[in-house]
């Protein structure tokens, strides 16, 4: 999901309570609340007296709660009614608690709680422990009431897009020294956020009105949760913030979010986990109630999706200003609910909450497992098609897909194929080597896949374009090759994705954006042609006179096997100086031309090969940075430790010197070799999204001590070792292997 410009969340989930959380007849009841915070609670008849007669015709209305978005009815006269789903006052006007303006207004500032701690203890005389009574009855003034807590902690400018108008770093002062203090005042003020959220006091509507949230949320105490009784109270207060958070306007979410950009990284990180924190929680207690949570348990909580929206408005910051990495928004608990469930709900569009409306809580392995299914469920149609081609129209078909290739015509083998079983791509894809004797259990379509993507990303080839300093490729812009070869790269990379294949295939991060129909800018073109875009970066923030010492125009230029073509950006652009006035203009074509307008003949193809494989709603719950993932695999570090657990041995036992010596210089190996033996192995230095625990190694004993090498066969992920004499010598020879090794690695 994208959140680009003015931030638009998912439709809300109908919450609708007139009918069912009410009562079963066909007018709700509903409760209507005094100024003073009492309520008088009117039933539809329960017992058979139906409405009083004072509120028996009087005209009626529904709105909105404020906090869990649940549809009520009350009476238009009425200035105020309280939701009996989550029991917040809503004041259709602002109550008089709330704009009755306090005379004198004193709001709290980090001083002035310095200066009232001080002054209670100097009336102690250091003879009895200080009382802060005082400062209870200042705490419990400020934060029970709206207009005084939202002038508090203010650091004297206007609220804009990119200032709360708060000064957090005072408020998280304040909030550190109340915590030394006794318990008295921790507890007056919770119990004074918590009535400030049952009753706000008015509806939030204005960018001023939201500044007293944004201080409770720096609450440390939310985040506390020691005993059971601590943590469903703190829950209790978090889920009324999260509700009055996600129920505003999509304007002040646009606020919000640019807030959150501003936050440091620390505090960034501590705002999803809160989220997270309390996903679980909610989670955790439905899953008590059930072996596995269903979409039927969680659906209409409004809790858990008011919690998932606050967390949509996360992640949208951190799309504008990475500060964590995506995998800081899976929770652990949504991979145990029913997915598949909740997918196929999501798919039927019924208007409910689904966890697939916000896939950035669902983790990689929860995503894969949607895919598999979605590709299973597709292969599995394919397959009753042709069973039903077969017994109907007498026709030869198969259940699977069968690439019957020959080594000396890959490419055209693979291509001709592909084009003549396009409906067939989403079955189940089996590889055979004409003239070659093996059935495919995976070896020979993984074989075909690391030749394929080796001859067609090949630079001599001319498909793609090769930076030495990125160590990335580009569509070449002047390529010969027709548009078939880029449709067989698309096809060829879904396919991959389809059946969790890891391939050697160094594009960039813009590539997967651009599959996904997002913008792309300088940043991505940084990504891989760093020196291009510092480049036009000095180009932008250049102090003296840009026509004279540049000596540029609006022409775009790339490389044509040795010759220099020269594209006008703009018509007549060759004749167009580029000066300090126009300078941007000339970057952002520049930088268009680059990723999209030079390239738009070898993409399309791309892409349609790729979206004709993986097109579908399984692919929409990813990010490009996660479909990156799924092709090329994880760059973080090896750890040995998980890759022996799964490790299979053949003809070894894991307790002989060989198999002992082999991971004990795998493991002094510096990180860079460790790579390149990954690679021997795998065809791949990278690691499967999910982790190394998910990949089929195994060690194979072939022979007894010798001055052979080790071998392997990347199609099984298979290392062969001779019984090797000493660890010197096996050491020696692994070393030896993989530096001289070819492998399946570009360049």
């Amino acid at each position: 999901m994208d959140y680009p410009g003015k931030v638009k969340l998912p439709p809300r989930p109908n919450t609708s309570t007139s009918c069912n959380s009410f009562s079963n007849s066909s007018s709700p009841s509903y409760s209507l609340a005094d100024p003073s915070g009492g309520g008088l609670s009117i039933t539809n008849g329960v017992n058979g007296g139906g409405f009083p007669p004072s509120l028996s015709n009087v005209n009626m209305r529904f709105g909105n709660c404020m906090c869990c978005n649940s549809t009520l009815r009350f009476p238009i006269s009425v200035s105020c009614f309280r939701c009996t789903v989550c029991q917040t006052i809503n004041d259709l006007k602002p109550s008089k608690q709330s704009i009755q303006r306090p005379e004198p207004i004193i709001p709290l500032t980090l001083d002035r709680v310095r200066s009232i701690i001080n002054t209670c203890q100097i009336n102690s005389n250091g003879i009895r422990p200080p009382s802060f009574d005082m400062l209870e009855q200042e705490i419990q003034r400020t934060f029970s009431n709206w207009y005084i807590l939202n002038e508090s902690f203010s650091n004297g400018r206007q609220v804009t897009l990119e200032d709360c108008g708060v000064a957090l770093d005072q408020v998280r002062e304040t909030y550190k020294i109340m915590l030394e203090l006794p318990v008295s005042v921790i507890r007056s003020m919770m119990k004074s956020v918590e009535n400030i959220l049952k009753r706000p006091g008015r509806m939030l509507k204005r960018r001023e009105d939201i500044k007293f949230l944004m201080i409770i949320l720096e609450n440390p105490l939310l985040a506390q949760h020691n005993f059971p009784q601590e943590s469903q109270y703190h829950h209790n207060i978090v889920k009324r913030i999260f509700g009055l958070l996600s129920n505003l306007s999509n304007e002040l979410h646009h606020y919000l979010v640019n807030w959150f950009t501003r936050l440091s990284t620390t505090i960034f990180r501590k705002r999803v986990e809160l989220v997270n924190s309390f996903i679980t929680f909610r989670l955790s207690k439905l899953s008590k109630q059930r072996n596995k949570t269903s979409p039927e348990d969680y659906e209409s909580d409004w809790r858990i999706s008011s919690a998932a929206r606050v967390m949509a408005l996360l992640f949208a910051a951190n799309k504008q200003q990475i500060k964590v990495p995506l995998s800081d928004f899976y929770n652990t608990m949504v991979d145990y609910i029913e997915l598949i469930e909740d997918f196929d709900r999501w798919e039927q569009r019924q208007g409910k909450f689904a966890f697939c409306q916000y896939p950035f809580l669902i983790s990689m392995g929860g995503k894969m497992n949607i895919m598999e299914f979605d590709a299973k469920r597709q292969m599995e149609t394919k397959a009753k098609e042709a069973f039903f081609t077969i017994l109907f129209q007498r026709r030869v078909t198969t259940t699977v897909l069968i690439l019957k290739i020959r080594r000396d015509y890959l490419i055209e083998d693979s291509l001709r194929q592909i084009s003549a079983n396009e409906m067939d791509l989403k079955k189940s894809l089996r590889i055979e080597f004409v003239g070659e004797d093996g059935v495919d259990g995976g070896g020979l379509r993984k074989e075909w896949f690391l030749l394929l993507v080796r001859h067609l990303f090949d630079p001599q080839f001319g498909m793609f374009t090769w930076d030495e300093d990125s160590k990335l490729c580009w569509f070449n812009p002047a390529s010969f090759e027709t548009s078939d070869q880029y449709y067989l790269v698309g096809v060829v990379i879904g396919l991959a994705i389809y059946n969790s294949t890891i391939l050697d295939v160094h594009l960039p991060l813009a590539c997967y954006k651009k599959l996904f129909n997002m913008p792309v800018d300088l940043e991505d073109l940084a990504v891989f042609r760093p020196a291009f875009a510092r480049g036009l970066r000095q180009l932008l923030t250049f102090e003296g006179d840009v026509e004279s010492i540049f000596c540029r125009d609006f022409v775009g230029e790339y490389e044509a096997f040795g010759e220099l073509q020269r594209i006008p950006l703009v018509p007549d652009g060759q004749n167009l100086p580029v000066t300090n006035a126009n300078r941007e203009e000339y970057v952002d074509r520049y930088v268009n031309f680059v990723l999209n307008e030079s390239i738009a003949k070898q993409f399309e193809p791309f892409k349609r090969g790729f979206n004709n494989v993986c097109g579908g709603n399984a692919l929409s719950l990813f990010q490009p940075e996660e479909i990156e993932l799924l092709v090329r695999g994880g760059e973080e570090p090896i750890e040995i430790e998980q890759l022996q657990a799964v490790t299979v041995y053949e003809n070894f036992n894991e307790d002989e010197d060989t198999i002992i010596n082999f991971w004990s210089i795998f493991r002094d190996m510096d990180p860079p070799m460790q790579r390149k033996m990954l690679t021997f192995v795998t065809g791949t230095d990278r690691i499967p999204a999910t982790g190394l625990t998910n990949l089929a190694f195994k060690i194979s004993c072939i022979g007894e001590d010798s001055d052979r090498f080790p071998t392997a066969h990347t199609c099984f992920n298979q290392l062969c070792l001779y019984r090797y004499r000493s660890r010197k010598k096996l050491e020696d020879k692994l070393k030896r292997s993989i530096t001289d090794s070819e492998g399946f690695w570009l360049k």
